[in-house]
């Protein structure tokens, strides 16, 4: 009976693994098999065990430029959505019923809208030199000349910030839901200024927030696929598209499994120092 008793969760548990391997497991490990095959335009996929296809990817400047380029927008997206994404989750927590409601539902919006969607929108709206971007911004006086948008990372970092900021606003709102709004109230009673507030109240019980949304938007952000393919187009690649086009344009699967498995793995890596970063920050703040 005992022994029933014990087994019962690993039991329950057995299907969603049994899933899990089918779907996530399996499939990684033909990826990573795959990656050491070797290919030939005339020969195909050959199943044999060659380090072919890493040695161009890791010797190659093509390669490395691309990964670097990766990286570089997933990064400038991160800092974009922590400084917009930030001070909104703040307004949000600060905001009373009906108000927290309704724009909470306008941060969500986007959500409820295809990334496709979303992204051809912005490519509307970039347009070349004549979009409304540009329309808009030499209206206001803030440049004297149109800015490229489509087909540069600028463009990129702009749609790929506006279609991930949503995940920051909820992780760091998440945090604050333990911030005490008289905690702030009896620093200001004690003589702490706005700024000192802030910095020594507000920003060490957001940073566990703002950690893990960082962690969200720059895993989505390196490995999006259809705002870099749209707004970057053929010739601006990233890791995403590259492997892409490897697979389904050139035919060559291995080289574009190799592709896969090192944004998988730098990714993973990223993730899991990062992650040991927030518990190690959430234990300072909340103890």
């Amino acid at each position: 009976m005992g022994r029933t008793v014990k087994a019962t969760p690993y039991l329950l548990v057995l299907p969603a693994l049994v899933l899990f391997a089918a779907i996530v497991i399996v499939p990684l490990v033909m990826t990573v098999a795959l990656s050491f095959h070797d290919w030939g335009q005339y020969k195909g996929i050959e199943p044999v065990f060659i380090l072919k296809n890493w040695r161009e990817v890791l010797e190659d400047s093509y390669y490395w430029e691309v990964f670097g380029r990766t990286f570089r927008i997933a990064a400038l997206v991160t800092v974009l959505s922590a400084v917009f994404g930030a001070p909104e989750a703040y307004i949000l927590n600060r905001m009373k019923s009906p108000w927290r409601g309704l724009f909470l539902l306008v941060i969500l919006g986007p959500l409820l809208i295809s990334v496709v969607a979303r992204t051809l929108g912005w490519a509307l709206l970039f347009g070349g030199n004549s979009g409304l971007v540009n329309k808009g911004l030499m209206a206001a006086g803030l440049i004297s000349a149109p800015i490229p948008f489509m087909f540069t990372e600028t463009g990129m970092v702009v749609a790929l910030t506006h279609v991930l900021m949503p995940y920051m606003v909820l992780a760091v709102w998440a945090a604050l839901q333990r911030l005490e709004p008289q905690i702030e109230n009896a620093a200001v009673a004690l003589g702490a200024g706005p700024l000192t507030t802030l910095r020594r109240i507000v920003l060490p019980q957001a940073m566990p927030g703002i950690l893990s949304g960082a962690i969200i938007v720059f895993s989505l952000a390196a490995s999006a696929f259809a705002t870099p393919a749209i707004i970057g187009g053929r010739r601006l690649k990233v890791a995403s598209t590259l492997a892409y086009d490897e697979f389904l344009n050139t035919l060559n699967w291995p080289l574009g499994a190799t592709v896969a498995v090192i944004l998988l793995v730098v990714l993973a890596t990223a993730v899991i120092v990062a992650n040991r970063l927030v518990e190690r920050r959430y234990a300072q703040v909340f103890g």
